[in-house]
């Protein structure tokens, strides 16, 4: 068998590329958990706050829906940008 035509023996491993999407991921995990933040402190600050039936007043209501759709999607980005951070960090160092 040619040398051409063998297999490699070294291991495919994945490499992290500069543009996999992880900065993406970070900014906007984070700017979307800081929406939903700013969104809640208004809320409760300024827009009448919360009871156990809901906000006060209309805007508290659309602050309330900003903050309850930005936190947990934003927290999901947020936690997939940072475990890819890890992985590429690790990649880099066992390289």
């Amino acid at each position: 068998m040619p040398v051409s035509e063998q297999m490699p023996t070294s291991t495919n491993r994945a490499t992290a590329t500069p543009d996999d999407g992880t900065r993406q991921l970070l900014q906007w995990g984070s700017s979307m958990v800081g929406a939903g933040l700013f969104s809640a402190i208004l809320l409760e600050t300024v827009l009448g706050g919360f009871g156990p039936t809901g906000a006060h007043t209309n805007t508290g209501w659309f602050a309330l829906i900003i903050a309850l759709m930005s936190l947990p999607f934003g927290g999901l980005l947020l936690a997939l940008g940072v475990a890819k951070w890890l992985r590429n960090r690790n990649l880099r160092r066992t390289e």
